[in-house]
Order: C-alpha cells, then structure tokens, then sequence
C-alpha cells in the first residue's frame, strides 16, 4: 500500500486532522461538482479569435505536426499534460471499488498535479480488470499526453500493466504507488543513514509486505548501492528466500536471498531498518526491541502504520521513524515526488522515467530536509519549523523550494542518461523559471536577481537578531547576491541562531556590532554635522548611534562601509523612514515615494505613492509620475503612467481631480519620455475596452503606473487587494534616495526579507 497524499502535518503529535463524511460530500458537491474544470488558455471573444482557434487557422499547426511530430509540444497541450489513469481495483486502502469509484481520487491526483507543479492532468478510469484490455485502452493514448501517471492499481497487474506500456509508449508511464512511495522513502532513508552514521552498502535492511510499493522500495534502494543480500523481504507467509515456493511470483523471487531466517521475527534481529509497506500491527515491541542502536523505522501502511511512534519511544529511544501519516513527523508523502518528478520530464520530453531519474529526486529531496526551512513552510504548519534531525528527514509537502529543486534535479538526470528529447542548456535559469511558474513575486523579481548575482553587493540587516532576519540573511549569500552583513549584538545573535538552528558561521556573513565597531566616532560626527542645526546635541546623536540599528545601518550606507540596507522588522513603515531620512538625503533631482507593485492575474502593475506623500499637490504628482515611471523602466517594463481620480476627463468636476489635471500639464511641459495621461479612474485605467471609450487618450495599452491621488488611495486599494486574494504585493519599494534602502513590513517573513534585500542590493548604485 503506498504512502497517499493526505493533510498537512499538525504541529503536535496525535492532532490528527479529522473531517465528517457528510463534509467530504459537501466538499466535493458544492458548486460545479467535483474538483476540476477546463479553461481556455487563449482569447474566444471575436469571430478573428475563433478563425486562430479552429477552423480555418488550426490547418496550419495540423499541417506542422504531421510533417515535424516534434512540434506537438509547441503548438498543443501535451508538453503539459499528464493522464491519472486507474482501474479502481486498489484504491486507496478501500480496496477494489471498480473505475467509477476511483473517480474522485484521480480527480483529486489532478489538483495536486497542478497545485503543486503547474502540470496540466486530467483523469481517466478504464473500466476493465483485464490486463490485455487495459493495456490496449491505454497505449493508444500517447499522442495526447505527454506522460501517463498509473495510480490504485492492484499487485501483480501493475506490474505488468507498467511493463507493457513502457515498452509500447515513448513517454513516461509511471505507476504512483510503487515508484512515488519508493522515491520519498530513499530519500528520508539517505537521511536517516546520515544521521546514524551508517554506510548504504553495508546496512541491513527488512522490508514487510511485497505488493507494488515495497517490491519498487527494494528495486530502487539496491540500484542506488543497496548490496542484494543485505534485503529480506518478507510477506504474510515470511520471509521470501530462495528456494521457497509458497505464494511466490516473479517479482517476489527476484528478490528472494539465501537465509535461514523464516519469519519476520527472526528477519528484524539485528537488523538496522525496517521498510513497513503492509498493515497495522504487523510490528511487535519483541520485534523493534532486537533491533540494532539506532534503529530506522519507516511504518507506512496506511491509514494506520504497523507501529506507531508512540509505541517505538515506549520501547526504546534510540529509533527514527516515518510513517505515511500526516499528523507524526517524517511523512512518506507522495506528493512530494510525483508533481515534481513529472514537472522535469516533460520539460525535457523524456521518453521514461527511469532509475537515475528516481534517484536524482531522492538525493534532491533529502537535501532539501537538510536546508534551512523558511517562514512560508512553518506558517503553512501552525508556526512549527522543521529542523534536520531525527524528527525532519523528509521535507514537508508545502516547502515552496520543492518547485525548483526536485525537476531540476530530475531534468539533468534525463538529459544525462539519454532519456531526455530536450536538453536544457542552463538548468540554473531552468531552476529560477520554475520558482517564477508557482510564485507571481519571483516571477516580477527573477530579472532583479539575475543581475545582482553578476554584481553582488554588501547589504546590511539591520535587525539581525531577528530570526527571520538571520534566516533572510543566510538565504542571501545562499542565493548568490552578496555579502550580508548582521547588524546587533553579537551574543544575542548567536544564541538566537543556535537555538533557531542557523548556521551563520559561513562565508559571506559578517556580524557588527555598533556598540564595539571602529567606525562609531565617524558615524557619530557625520550625523552631528547633519542634525546639529535641527535641534540635536552631541549625546543625542551619540545615542542614536550607539543604541539604534536604523541610524547606525543608515550611516554605514551613507559613507560606504555598506551598499545598501533593509529594515523594517521590528518597527512600522513611517518610523523606519524617519530613521533614514536623517542620515541620507533624497537624490539630486528626484522625489523620495513608495511604490508598490501588484502582481495579479499574469499582469504586474507599479502603484504610487503607497508610503510617504500624505497629500501630494499637483507638482509632488508629477514627481511621483517620474520616479515611479523610472522604476517601471528599470525593472525590465516599458511605463505607461495612468494619473488616477474618482473622475475620468473632466466628468465628474472635483477640487481634487483639479489637481491631478494640473499633474498631467506639469508633465507635458517637462515633455518626459514616457507615456501617460489622466484625470481618469482606476477601471478605465486598466480596463481596455473601457479605455477605448475615449480615442483621444494617449496611452497605447492598459496602464501598467497607476499614481494615486493621495496616500490614503493607494494604502487602502493595495492592501484590499491584497487581502481578497488571488493578489500579490511587493513593497512599498522605497525610491528617490541617494543611498539604496528598502523598507520592510512589520513581522515581515524571511522571503519577503530577501526580496527587499536584493531589491536594495539591485538599485545600489543606480
């Protein structure tokens, strides 16, 4: 039986997430029944758009198939497009229920198909138990898909049904329930054999139960160095040597080894892991007891495992355990590995997935359990963060790394083997498109990255003795964008981060403390030279250096021990400005504002001032046109500036949409070079049909700037968007400075953190 996906992991043991059946069936019923719909993914509005869709305009990618088959994955869908098939006769641990019934479980297997990896899915439940029938339903499928997922399918079968196809298919065809569950526990045991200091070519391995999911465990861990005769599988008439007879098949006796042990009980004396893959109670106390120190337990018969961690730690409390259960530690997960596995062969148009692809995503994912885990992942889990260990060696099914970790992984091992059509030249940038696939901010900062890797940058933190700064920090220098420098105590810095499990003792991280720095005298009388005629003595300056972050970090930027700096953690939005303002200047010319950039929908749009200008005149409104539209340029659009009121060109008349007119013929006699116009509102804005209302406005597309009238406009329309959904926002960015400094949200997570900093690190300079 293999681990299935399931709810996400509680932050304490025996919290298991529980819903009523009559809440299932509500779930799945309400709305548009069941859990998927198609959408089109081009335009179906004119009668121009149906000629491109069908007939005439789609003769000519027909015409380009036929003569190039390759071509498909350019102009269809199967590049992105999987099959969930199933023939109901193992679903789930329900048993065989018949292909209708396993209906809502590949509809389900879709969702997570594309939640999890942007793979397009859709299921289909072949309604025979015949081999020969199954496999012909199914092999003449292939020019739809470009990979077919098997799923709840019974042992012996599946074995077969898998053969056949991948010997008659050129694409992957993957059965779940053996190769899935065999993926994540390889990699949760690399770790496990890390963590107890064991060599895989020596350890001593059981494995109970010898239906699809164990056999593919056994075949997998030896093509990974696993010696042969090191395994004893058993089954539910013992131990499976050679020479036995009883209940034996081929795939049983391929792994049959000379022993005398016969049962299970005398298979597990000694033995250093034991693979449970059968059913509840199949692991006695005497069993777990004769173990070796340090026993790995993976139980993963699910709904109920054949011991629980609980009954382990009365027995002894040297083990390491994981079940396929969402409410203990270690979840043998599925969805860990399917998405993914998937997301990297089609991407390279691998004709199988084969061991060294398998492999590659179990020695991605347990290096990924080894990596820092970020806020999104501890707040996706009630606030528990995972920590390598005996309790974390698989990572957790939300941990948003997995997207550009696991196919990456997966697409070089295909590219290697000679199982890839498509070779990917710069699997790194390959990596940071995944990330931007699944996440609108990395897709907008993705540009911003790229160039601050060519020309990294010393930024400071300013509020390092914050967890989620320090991991901010590390996850900077990890990325490749600089050297991040820790500002605050050193004790507290480094308790924290232990007790955190942070390792900063690494190169690129610098920790200063301003009480003990050589530079605090300097510091003190540039800032004194600035603010003694704005009503500061010396000690008052002397504290400001001495005891706060801002005005310390501040000063290093302004006189270059720093390039840029990022706050704002711990204090709101306005006090962090202040802080900053005192110590560096706006730039020659320019306006300091704050932008914020919504990302909805596929469209990026650059919002100002959402930060610092309460009630701009007319003036301060042209002024924010300009730096907001220099911003847009800078990172990688072309502005299209759009002056926003309640009114659109005079109608409705109002004293405040007065000023935003006189804005507009500020602009016109600077003649700027880019495009804008106004008065107008939001909807025309950005609607373009509602802008076509109006020939005469002089923008070509859509605004992409949006200058509100005040800051109370643009506070509450960011904010609101955001908090409906469906909406991200990044900032406000701080602009117009002659120093590189951004400002963060309170409580802001570390990946909000490390965007704001690569965001300072990237106009440093500019």
């Amino acid at each position: 039986m293999s681990a299935k996906e399931s709810q996400p992991q509680k932050g304490r043991k025996n919290a298991r997430p529980s819903v009523t059946e009559q809440e299932a069936l509500d779930f799945h019923a309400e709305g548009r029944p069941g859990k998927l719909e198609i959408v089109p993914t081009k335009p179906m509005a004119t009668q121009r758009d149906l000629s491109l869709a069908y007939s005439p305009g789609v003769a000519v990618p027909v015409k380009a198939i036929a003569a190039n088959p390759e071509t498909a994955y350019d102009y269809t869908t199967r590049g992105n497009m999987v099959a969930v098939i199933s023939n109901g006769t193992a679903i789930l641990g329900l048993g065989n229920l018949g292909a209708l019934a396993s209906k809502p479980v590949m509809e389900g297997k879709s969702v997570l198909f594309k939640r999890f990896a942007d793979v397009d899915s859709i299921d289909l439940e072949v309604d025979t138990e015949n081999v020969d029938e199954f496999i012909n339903c199914v092999r003449y499928l292939g020019p739809s898909f470009g990979g077919i997922n098997l799923e709840d399918i019974k042992a012996p079968e599946c074995f077969i049904i898998e053969s056949r196809l991948r010997e008659l298919m050129d694409i992957p065809v993957f059965h779940d329930d053996q190769h899935g569950t065999a993926i994540i526990a390889a990699a949760g045991l690399i770790n496990a054999l890390e963590l107890t200091g064991r060599d895989l070519k020596t350890t001593k391995l059981v494995c109970n139960g010898a239906g699809a999911a164990a056999i593919a465990c056994i075949e997998l861990i030896k093509a990974m160095g696993f010696a042969p005769e090191n395994i004893i599988l058993c089954d539910t008439k013992g131990v499976i040597y050679q020479g036995r007879t009883e209940g034996m098949n081929q795939w049983k006796s391929a792994h049959a080894v000379k022993t005398d042990r016969r049962t299970l009980e005398e298979a597990m004396k000694g033995a250093d892991v034991v693979f449970g893959l059968s059913q509840k109670g199949a692991f006695t106390e005497e069993m777990i007891r004769s173990m070796a120190d340090r026993p790995i337990i993976f139980a993963m018969a699910n709904p109920d495992p054949e011991i629980t961690p609980e009954e382990v730690a009365r027995i002894r409390d040297d083990a390491i355990m994981a079940t396929g259960r969402s409410d203990y530690p270690n979840q043998v997960n599925n969805v860990l590995g399917f998405p993914y596995i998937f997301r990297g062969a089609l991407d390279v148009r691998a004709r199988q997935i084969n061991d060294a692809m398998k492999i590659a995503a179990a020695q991605a994912l347990a290096n990924l359990a080894r990596e820092d885990v970020p806020d999104d992942v501890a707040a996706a889990y009630q606030g528990v963060r995972p920590r390598f260990g005996p309790q974390y060696i698989i990572p957790v099914p939300f941990d948003p790394r997995l997207i550009s970790a696991i196919p990456v992984a997966v697409a070089r091992a295909a590219i290697e083997s000679g199982a890839a059509r498509r070779v990917i030249e710069d699997l790194d940038a390959y990596g940071r498109e995944l990330s931007a696939r699944r996440d609108p901010i990395a897709a907008t900062t993705q540009n911003i990255y790229a160039q601050v890797r060519r020309n990294p940058k010393r930024v400071v933190f300013a509020e390092a003795e914050e967890e989620q700064v320090m991991r901010a920090a590390v996850s900077f220098i990890n990325q490749g964008l600089g050297t991040a420098i820790l500002l605050g105590r050193d004790d507290v810095i480094r308790s924290t981060a232990e007790r955190a499990g942070i390792e900063l003792d690494r190169p690129g991280i610098e920790i200063v403390n301003a009480r003990l720095s050589n530079r605090v005298e300097t510091y003190i009388d540039y800032l004194y030279a600035r603010l003694q005629r704005e009503g500061y003595l010396l000690r008052d300056v002397q504290r400001l250096i001495h005891n706060d972050r801002n005005h310390f970090a501040a000063c290093m930027v302004a006189l270059g021990d720093a390039d840029a700096m990022v706050t704002g953690t711990t204090r709101n939005y306005a006090t962090a400005l202040s802080d900053v303002r005192r110590c560096i200047d706006p730039k020659p010319g320019h306006k300091v504002i704050g932008v914020s950039i919504v990302v909805s929908r596929g469209r990026t749009v650059f919002v100002a001032d959402t930060a610092v200008h309460d009630m701009p005149s007319a003036q301060d409104l042209a002024d924010i046109a300009c730096e907001a539209a220099r911003l847009a340029r800078r990172m990688g659009y072309e502005p299209r500036v759009a002056m926003l009121a309640y009114s659109t060109f005079g109608q409705p008349r109002g004293e405040r949409s007065e000023r935003v007119r006189e804005a507009v013929a500020i602009l016109d006699q600077r003649r700027v070079n880019f495009e804008y116009d106004g008065e107008m509102a939001a909807d025309v804005a950005l609607n373009a049909a509602r802008l076509e209302q109006y020939p005469f406005n002089r923008l070509s597309g859509t605004a992409n700037v949006l200058v509100m009238p005040a800051i109370h406009s643009a506070s509450i329309s960011t904010r609101m968007l955001e908090e409906l959904g469906g909406t991200t926002l990044i900032g406000p960015l701080l602009v117009g400075l002659d120093k590189s400094v951004q400002i963060t949200s309170m409580g802001a997570k570390d990946s909000d953190i490390v965007n704001m900093a690569a965001i300072a690190a990237y106009n440093a300079g500019s």
